[in-house]
């Protein structure tokens, strides 16, 4: 279930959605759209302990801008929640990353995970991450609002 701190509802849900568009909005650069999206989310999502992105370099993801502890700097194609959805290029939804094999452990207090491919051109750029210290935190509708926001963030690269 998506959770905003203090949410209200709906009307939050489209709140934080154009906040989104006007950070991004004029800036195409990758990373300073990647900080302020990080930044957003970590400090407006409930029961999140990391947010950031992760780009594909030299065939492994590179950690890129973040909020929360410090993070793993590289992750091999297909390597836990990261490496998966960027080799599969599909969301990687985990209820409980203890039970998910191979998962990289880069902050113990995370239960579970989101991570959504950032596809762009047909290429793959890197993808974006959330954890949580909470089992079963993502659900089906955090997952469409994240696509959307990584639409948004590819969208404004152009």
């Amino acid at each position: 279930m998506f959770e905003l701190k203090k949410s209200d509802g709906k009307q939050e849900n489209e709140g934080l959605l154009q906040q989104a568009c006007a950070l991004l909005s004029g800036q195409n650069d990758l990373i300073a759209n990647a900080a302020n999206l990080s930044s957003l989310l970590y400090h407006t999502l409930e029961d999140v302990n990391w947010v950031g992105f992760y780009f594909l370099k030299n065939n492994e993801l590179i950690v890129g801008p973040f909020q929360g502890k410090p993070a793993c700097v590289s992750i091999p194609l297909g390597r836990g929640v990261c490496g998966k959805a960027a080799e599969t290029r599909s969301v990687q939804r985990v209820a409980d990353v203890q039970a998910f094999e191979g998962h990289i452990a880069c902050d113990i207090a995370s239960r579970s995970e989101i991570v959504v491919p950032l596809v762009k051109n047909g290429a793959l750029i890197g993808v974006l991450d959330l954890d949580s210290p909470r089992t079963e935190r993502f659900g089906e509708e955090d997952e469409q609002f994240l696509l959307i926001i990584a639409e948004l963030y590819l969208d404004s690269l152009d």
